[in-house]
């Protein structure tokens, strides 16, 4: 209890530690800033070249195969141009089906590591941005618990990092924060911080975390809002850097939990069937020089904020502004600066949440599209190494290689319908003794086209039987015959959504190479059903694209209709798959009839379990409306304030327009009801961010009460300036 009120106390903190500043200055991506270190030995060496070796051999056969397919007769430009696009996207899948061979070759044994020294503090931040607060503070508290009974609770200290732009968010926000802090009194310190300029995105979130306190931590584990750890892999991952003093970062491999609509067990299944056996084929060639997907990492503080401070980039919006896929860039740069960054694929107990939907999926995408695309601006930058230069080309071509798909099928489709339409030239102008035959080897075509599918779904069908060979993950699928049913189903939803997500893609690349930037917009994590109208919305052009597709492939020539049938398939009857995408019936229609069955749902884990079971007691908190608990309740004001600490004051000159009108509005309303209509968001956000006006709205409570004078407003607004 002292310690509540301790930290009730700190008026001008909030629940914020003392300020333990370090520096983090922008990086020159024009200048190297040391010579490159080696950081690996000859056996990751070894380990690339192979790899590299394989894949160069298996595209090499691949491009003379086709060749040899188009080149009857001389290869025209169409055949030309169709046999680069195919060298691409085949040397795309060779290089995972490669990665996912090198998989089986990979160990399994975690490293040894000492025990856990008593080092430095870790930082468990947790940045927000309009999240569900009690959710989040449900699972902070799960893991808080964990690590005071695994007894290091002293070490850890959580710190929520808000940049919540919504007034009610912010006002539950402030109440699960300190009811989390009360939780945890004695065991985990809690902090937490509200940003009121949302500065850099969630980038900037974590660099001002760094400035004001970095020199607080020694590391720090990041968290997404839908991140849960188990304490013994929290208390790993500090102890492998703890072990490794030049680990700059080190990354978990997160598997996905708690899916119940049908496009969340989908991903959820194939993520527990096909993700560790690719972790580990790309931990094994990465060594090193891996990567950072921004959440559930262990991170060394001070190289962090040495080496990552990112800069603006230049030109507008999309292709320049703030670095929006940070984690990539941040990975670069901590690498360049000397520091290991490693894949911890062998340990478990890291988990977050599929996106609930199809339309969810491409929201994010949409994001992440952008900020892949924005790489290609920063894969030359001076000094990287280039195992950092290929995770950018690898997280661009994932975009690009939607367009290169969608150009393949349609320079195919062109191909057959001249061989139908267009009355071989057999003799051009130009004098020549042999003419050119528009043919193709349709024998080998058929060869080429197998065995390129064959290596599409190689990392798949090896998956499979890794699992089936492994007693304890076959039971962990719910047996042998519920995980091959739940393979045939996931191949086929698979198959059908493919096609709708590679002209979702195609249309991301569009918008941007157009200018239009995706915003920062929260997440939906809630498994909110997807309506018709929404399907229809999104989707139309994309069934009449698969109708038209399919009709013009029949008239044309029907063995091509055949051919062309996986993409227009899922193209046709995708306003259905996008609405049952999001559907919470037919994801446990499924599950009960014994389909994608996958180890989370059959044995959930614990820390799983008492995150949910904590849940039920955030959400037993007062949900009125936000502003007339904080009039009405003093001490869930009292709280409130006490967990943002004193109102940033602005500058002199830049008066807060939207606190000064909230406060005008206030004086002239006779009750809550009337404010409420009356307030803009941005003035919401300004009451519930500042006492003096929360303090000016007590006589609303009852109309009956007698309205404010001007001059406490005409007072208030003058202490403000003041202030100021």
């Amino acid at each position: 209890m002292d310690r509540i009120v301790r930290l009730d106390m700190q008026n001008d903190a909030g629940l914020q530690p003392p300020p333990a500043p370090v520096a983090m200055p922008d990086q020159n991506l024009r200048r190297a800033p040391r010579p490159l270190e080696k950081l690996n030995g000859p056996v990751v060496f070894w380990q690339r070249s192979v790899i590299a070796a394989l894949t160069a051999a298996a595209t090499g056969v691949g491009l003379y195969q086709m060749i040899k397919v188009v080149s009857l007769g001389g290869i025209t430009t169409l055949e030309a141009l169709f046999v680069l696009l195919f060298v691409l996207t085949f040397a795309w899948v060779v290089f995972s089906a490669i990665s996912a061979i090198a998989g089986l070759f990979a160990g399994r044994r975690p490293a040894a590591v000492e025990s856990l020294g008593g080092g430095g503090k870790v930082a468990l931040i947790m940045p927000v941005y309009n999240e569900d607060p009690q959710r989040v503070c449900a699972a902070l508290e799960a893991m808080g618990h964990g690590l005071a009974a695994a007894g290091h609770g002293q070490r850890f200290e959580i710190f929520m990092l808000s940049d919540t732009r919504s007034a009610d968010i912010l006002a539950r926000e402030t109440q699960a924060a300190m009811q989390l802090s009360r939780a945890l009194a004695g065991e985990v310190t809690v902090w937490y911080r509200h940003r009121p300029l949302n500065t850099g995105k969630k980038a900037g979130n974590v660099r001002e975390f760094l400035e004001r306190w970095g020199g607080r931590y020694e590391m720090m584990v990041v968290l997404d809002a839908d991140s849960l750890m188990t304490p013994e892999t929290l208390i790993a991952l500090v102890r492998r850097m703890d072990a490794d003093p030049r680990l700059g970062i080190l990354q978990t491999v997160p598997a996905l939990i708690g899916a119940q609509t049908l496009f969340a067990r989908l991903q959820q299944f194939a993520g527990s069937l096909y993700g560790p056996l690719i972790a580990r084929g790309y931990a094994l060639w990465q060594g090193n020089d891996g990567n950072y997907w921004g959440h559930n990492a262990a991170i060394r503080c001070l190289a962090f904020a040495e080496s990552c401070g990112l800069p603006e980039l230049s030109r507008r919006r999309p292709f320049g502004g703030h670095v929006l896929s940070h984690d990539f860039v941040e990975a670069a740069l901590i690498r360049r600066a000397g520091w290991k960054v490693a894949m911890a694929s062998d340990l478990g107990g890291s988990f977050e949440a599929a996106p609930p939907s199809l339309t969810d999926i491409a929201v994010r995408d949409r994001r992440w599209a952008q900020g892949n695309i924005q790489h290609s601006r920063i894969i030359s930058a001076k000094g990287l190494h280039p195992a950092s230069r290929l995770h950018f080309a690898i997280g661009i071509l994932s975009y690009v290689s939607a367009v290169l798909w969608l150009l393949l099928i349609i320079v195919g489709a062109l191909l057959a319908a001249q061989a139908v339409l267009v009355r071989p030239e057999y003799f051009s102008d130009e004098f020549q003794l042999f003419p050119t035959w528009p043919r193709f080897d349709s024998e080998r075509m058929l060869t080429v086209f197998m065995v390129s599918m064959g290596v599409l779904f190689l990392p798949k069908v090896l998956s499979l039987l890794v699992a089936l060979s492994d007693r304890s993950r076959r039971l962990a699928f719910g047996g042998a015959a519920p995980l091959v049913a739940g393979f045939i189903v996931e191949v086929i939803l698979s198959a059908l959504y493919a096609p709708v997500l590679m002209l979702i893609q195609c249309r991301h690349i569009w918008d941007i190479l157009r200018g239009r930037d995706s915003g920062w917009n929260a997440q939906r994590r809630d498994e909110g059903e997807t309506r018709w109208r929404e399907a229809v919305r999104h989707h139309r052009m994309h069934m009449v694209a698969g109708i038209s597709g399919a009709v013009a492939a029949l008239l044309l020539a029907p063995p091509l209709a055949a051919w062309l049938a996986p993409v227009t398939a899922g193209l046709i009857v995708s306003i259905p798959l996008s609405r049952w995408s999001g559907s919470r019936r037919a994801g446990q229609l499924l599950r009960r009839a014994g389909f994608l069955l996958n180890p989370p749902e059959i044995d959930p884990p614990a820390i799983a379990s008492a995150r949910d079971e904590l849940l039920r007691k955030y959400q037993s908190e007062n949900d009125e409306d936000v502003l007339e608990i904080l009039v009405g309740n003093s001490v869930a004001r009292t709280d409130h304030f006490a967990a943002l600490g004193k109102p940033v004051a602005m500058p002199r000159g830049r008066p807060d327009t939207a606190r000064l009108t909230a406060a005008r509005k206030i004086v002239e309303a006779n009750d809550l009801d009337e404010l409420r209509g009356w307030v803009t968001p941005e003035e919401r956000m300004a009451i519930v961010s500042d006492p003096g006006l929360v303090d000016l709205m007590q006589p609303l409570l009852g109309s009956s009460l007698p309205k404010v004078p001007e001059q406490i407003v005409a007072e208030f607004t003058g202490a403000a300036g003041a202030a100021e």
